[in-house]
């Protein structure tokens, strides 16, 4: 169940592809090979009312949050971590030279005693594979 959740400040629309970030990030989570593609969820939501620091309406963030279940220790976890974050990081590359601009990324574990899912996702993904 690795689910990322994007929230971004408004600005960035004029600077970013929010679709191709989500991407980089979906692609990068699967290049990781530790989630089962059909739980990978990745969406964005943007921030229209935000203040940053000082208040400098140029200022924008991007601050993404991934839950996941357990039973991943954290030499796996910071691995991954550390593929995803890279892979936003170097996409985003060109708003980190041309503005003033913070990304963050934090990993939250679930726990699956408080955690209810329902989907049919992985036995579709598993019909198509048998079909191709």
């Amino acid at each position: 169940m690795p689910h990322f959740t994007i929230e971004y400040s408004a600005n960035l629309d004029r600077k970013v592809d929010i679709g191709a970030a989500l991407e980089v990030v979906r692609k990068a989570a699967i290049e990781t090979g530790i989630f089962p593609l059909g739980g990978i969820r990745v969406r964005a939501i943007r921030c229209e009312h935000y203040t940053i620091a000082n208040g400098d309406p140029e200022m924008g963030f991007l601050a993404m949050l991934l839950r996941l279940g357990e039973g991943r220790d954290l030499p796996t976890r910071k691995k991954a971590g550390d593929h995803i974050f890279e892979a936003l990081s170097s996409y985003l590359e060109p708003v980190f030279r041309d503005s003033k601009f913070a990304l963050s990324f934090d990993m939250q574990i679930n726990d699956k005693e408080t955690s209810w899912k329902r989907n049919n996702i992985h036995q579709h993904l598993s019909k198509a594979a048998t079909a191709d």
